[in-house]
């Protein structure tokens, strides 16, 4: 498989949904079709819009944020001695995290599609918790599904999202945890359809849930790209971009916009979360795993079992703890675009220690897992190596985690 340049990803798929040939496609029930197929049709025709452009572009900008910072930390920097450390924060974003890119654009969809409620899954809570915002924002009824053991871990989310006003569903099956608030989510929708809309709370599910999170979130490198060339003038001769991947969103968003450079200037380098050292348990099947199956919808990487199921992860990060990965980030790595490696539990403790120790950002444990990968590979690399690392969000959400961990109080 060949990356085609000068289309886009999102874009190169064939006539069934599929990457590559083998990775996404939409693997639905016969009553999702009509649904599935009305929603493509719409935003197929909104995303060429200008009107609708333009109103996504002032939520965008006079209530999201845009753009977010692009700073260079230069403490951080001084501590490695090696590439110079930036980083973009996304965080900065209304609700504190990226998600909320994504969820804007979902209920505008489901504003024009006529539809009074609209359901979505959450890990992390930053799902659930843009959802609930844009829900809000926009009259829509919402409806969050969440597994019970990320609803105890992730209680500030959890807050936000009834304050807003959404019906938060915990989801007692399998590992309780984001797999399976995704599968409740996905039952609830197939009964629900008519009369309501779905958000997919990444670059994950059937083909046109992939489609619309990774062009909302592509937001990010289009303002990162803008602010890079300000910054210096030019591209960097050698630029590293280094984002976590669960599902995908963030990541993808990162690095869409440098799709056309070659590789060895712009260099894609997706971490996922490794798990706890003790454990062989983890959620990087990028890593790890190098088995196709079907998820939610979609062909991908998936961490299977001797039999074929999909085995249950074990990461600190909620928002990176699943099974699976975008068909995106398969065919990226296939096409070897991008690089993933993975990060354990300790080593993104240790990196939250060393970033807020040096700089003035909490990044979460999602983001501190690509901060270790980046502080150690910095470590090797030309001073004129521009590192920048998505702190896609704030470590609020993980107080009591750290509390218990590190004894730090936010």
């Amino acid at each position: 498989m060949k990356l085609k340049k000068k289309i886009s990803v999102l874009d190169q798929h064939d006539k069934f949904g599929f990457w590559g040939g083998k990775f996404g496609g939409n693997f639905v029930p016969e009553t999702l079709k009509k649904p599935i197929n009305d929603l493509e049709i719409l935003f197929d025709k909104l995303k060429n819009d200008k009107r609708f452009l333009q109103e996504r572009d002032k939520y965008f900008k006079n209530w999201i944020g845009a753009p977010t910072r692009f700073i260079k930390l230069n403490n951080l920097t001084d501590f490695v001695g090696g590439a110079q450390i930036w980083s973009k924060v996304v965080s900065d974003a209304n609700g504190g995290a990226h998600k909320i890119y994504n969820a804007t654009v979902h209920c505008l969809l489901a504003k024009r599609s006529g539809k009074k409620v609209i359901c979505g899954d959450t890990g992390a809570g930053y799902a659930g918790k843009m959802l609930s915002m844009a829900a809000k924002k926009f009259g829509l009824k919402c409806k969050i599904f969440m597994g019970a053991k990320d609803i105890e871990r992730q209680q500030p989310n959890v807050k936000a999202m009834k304050k807003n006003g959404a019906e938060v569903i915990p989801v007692y099956t399998g590992s309780q945890t984001l797999v399976d608030a995704v599968s409740e989510c996905m039952r609830f929708w197939v009964a629900n359809c008519d009369t309501t809309a779905m958000c997919v709370g990444s670059t994950v599910g059937p083909n046109i849930f992939v489609r619309i999170c990774g062009w909302s979130t592509s937001q990010i490198s289009r303002e990162l790209k803008t602010q890079i060339l300000e910054e210096f003038g030019k591209m960097p001769k050698k630029l590293k971009l280094y984002n976590c991947v669960g599902g995908g969103s963030s990541s993808f968003g990162f690095w869409n916009e440098f799709m056309d450079y070659d590789k060895r200037q712009v260099e894609f380098i997706g971490v996922e979360a490794g798990g706890p050292s003790r454990s062989k348990r983890h959620a990087a099947p990028l890593t790890y795993g190098s088995k196709i199956g079907v998820l939610h919808g979609a062909a991908q990487y998936v961490n299977q079992n001797s039999e074929g199921q999909i085995e249950e992860t074990e990461s600190i990060s909620a928002g990176l703890d699943y099974p699976g990965v975008s068909p995106l980030h398969c065919f990226l790595k296939d096409t070897k675009r991008a690089r993933y490696t993975a990060a354990s539990d300790e080593d993104a403790l240790n990196a939250f220690k060393i970033v807020s120790k040096y700089e003035n950002l909490r990044p979460s444990l999602e983001p501190s897992h690509a901060f270790s990968i980046a502080i150690d590979e910095s470590k090797k690399l030309s001073r004129d190596t521009i590192v920048v690392v998505n702190s896609c969000g704030d470590a609020y959400k993980d107080r009591k985690i750290l509390k218990k961990k590190l004894g730090v109080s936010l």
